[in-house]
């Protein structure tokens, strides 16, 4: 019945900053934007196969701020092949680590931020 995860949404306050760092600094490459009447900006960024929708409002409501945990989605996370290397190249972007790395025997995880402050993990798994 069910295939995959076709998208996840992730609401913005400035689409060009988000498409930027999305891309410059994770590696996303851009596969297509559109508009929506109503004020609605998308951007569809792809990575490995998964597709993340940047939606940004430009007329009718502001873009909402993660300010604190709340229920429902908490955070996307990024697998990396070598987590000390991902981190070395997002300092070197300018992304500071904000939580860990942890090591334990079967995985490496820490965490950064995106330009509005939306929790991205990193994550080694040791076996696969």
């Amino acid at each position: 019945m069910f295939k995959r995860i076709d998208h996840i949404e992730i609401v913005t306050a400035d689409e060009e900053r988000a498409v930027r760092f999305y891309t410059e600094v994770l590696g996303f490459s851009v596969r297509s934007r559109a508009t929506v009447p109503g004020g609605l900006k998308l951007a569809y960024l792809d990575l490995g196969g998964t597709t993340v929708e940047l939606m940004t409002w430009t007329e009718t409501r502001p873009a909402p701020r993660p300010e604190s945990e709340h229920l429902g989605y908490r955070m996307m996370a990024l697998e990396v092949a070598d987590m000390q290397h991902a981190l070395q190249e997002l300092k070197a972007k300018g992304v500071e680590c904000t939580w860990g790395p942890i090591v334990r025997p079967t995985y490496a995880r820490a965490e950064i931020r995106d330009p509005d402050g939306n929790s991205i993990e990193l994550r080694q798994w040791m076996q696969r």
